[in-house]
């Protein structure tokens, strides 16, 4: 399928409509503006972007992620707390699908996944998200191919830009210093950008925590992050810290982009 379209500008035009409010002495007639649109690739239609509008329901905030060794789920569930934290916002694991067979798993001493986080069973669940936190491995510097053929699989969501103006952040896990703490993490921002989404990055929100270096610490400006060595290692209180602290950082986005 090719998406090298992206959005094609719509040509249908918003009729202008006028509010009317009482000042001092006389009406002041102001234009409303129109809420902003994409555009549907496959029928030409605008798409409104909507957002909350009920304050009583929890906002959702997806993080789905593939981990094989579970240093991405480590961070994952740290992750989850952290955004637990902040009030009116509910955080949910989702993994995606496994696509190596289990012969071959167990040939790479893959452990068994915990059951307990269930795998996310269609694209279109993504919808009923108000924002997102994706999690995978490095492959030379890109996202590991399950988490690809995730993205891959969402293309229907494409055509009719259902996720568009919905906040989104990574968290990556690399096995050396120099393996993709950043590159993982950046080269995954084509897939927000043809879905119109918004890539939200920590920056050096973390403070004192960013700038440690008395030993070796996973994560940077674009997100948490984890230094696997060998598939050994596991993940530092600090890198732990880090994704807690992503976690609650992008409940509170979510819900300041949602509720104003």
């Amino acid at each position: 399928m090719g998406k090298g379209g992206g959005c094609v500008p719509s040509k249908k035009k918003f009729p202008k409509t006028t509010t009317t409010v009482a000042a001092a002495e006389d009406d002041v007639n102001i234009p409303e503006t129109p809420p902003p649109t994409t555009t549907n690739a496959a029928t030409d239609e605008p798409v409104i972007t909507k957002t909350s509008s009920d304050p009583t329901r929890n906002l959702k905030l997806l993080i789905v992620f593939y981990s094989m060794y579970g240093h991405v789920e480590g961070l994952a569930r740290r992750m989850k707390r952290g955004a637990d934290s902040v009030d009116g916002v509910e955080a949910v694991l989702y993994r995606v699908p496994e696509t190596l067979p289990d012969d071959v798993l167990a040939k790479m001493w893959a452990p068994h996944k915990d059951d307990s986080i269930p795998v996310i069973g269609s694209p279109l669940e993504l919808t009923g998200a108000d924002g997102f936190l994706f999690g995978f491995p490095t492959r030379y510097g890109c996202m590991a191919a399950q988490m690809k053929a995730f993205f891959d699989s969402t293309g229907q969501l494409w055509k009719e830009q259902k996720l568009a103006g919905k906040p989104a952040g990574f968290f990556v896990s690399t096995g050396t210093q120099g393996g993709g703490q950043e590159t993982t993490a950046w080269t995954a921002i084509t897939q927000l950008a043809h879905h119109g989404m918004l890539f939200v990055p920590i920056g050096y929100t973390f403070g004192a925590g960013m700038f440690k270096m008395d030993s070796a610490r996973g994560g940077s400006p674009y997100g948490a992050g984890v230094f696997a060595g060998d598939g050994s290692r596991e993940p530092s209180e600090t890198e732990l810290a880090l994704a807690e602290h992503q976690g609650q950082f992008m409940a509170a986005t979510v819900k300041k982009l949602a509720r104003g």
